[in-house]
């Protein structure tokens, strides 16, 4: 049984430090908290797939046109820079992101 709460303390711990080392530094910087990307993006795209998906490709392939964040926001902060994890890592951040934000499940 500890060997197993070890394992899955593991696991959540590199999940989260692919989304914290890489995603939260950055986004730490700006006056928009991280959430406020999340509420955008699930108004937009509402399930979690849809978000996910759409996050994925916007990470990898920034575009104006893409973005969910306000004209002002990208005039003033341009476009983010083209994400250099991998696939693989890019997908454990946005698990993490999703498990974080997500209302679903949440609301009483």
């Amino acid at each position: 049984m500890v060997k197993f709460l070890l394992l899955v303390g593991i696991v959540i711990t590199l999940n989260a430090g692919v989304y914290k080392t890489n995603c939260v530094v950055c986004h730490n910087k700006l006056p928009v908290s991280i959430d406020k990307y999340f509420y955008r993006y699930l108004l937009k795209y509402s399930s979690e797939k849809d978000v996910k998906k759409a996050m994925f490709h916007y990470l990898k392939y920034p575009k104006k046109e893409e973005s969910v964040m306000a004209e002002a926001f990208i005039s003033r902060f341009g476009v983010k820079d083209k994400s250099k994890l991998s696939n693989k890592e890019l997908k454990k951040a946005l698990k993490r992101y999703w498990n974080k934000y997500k209302v679903f499940g949440k609301l009483k």
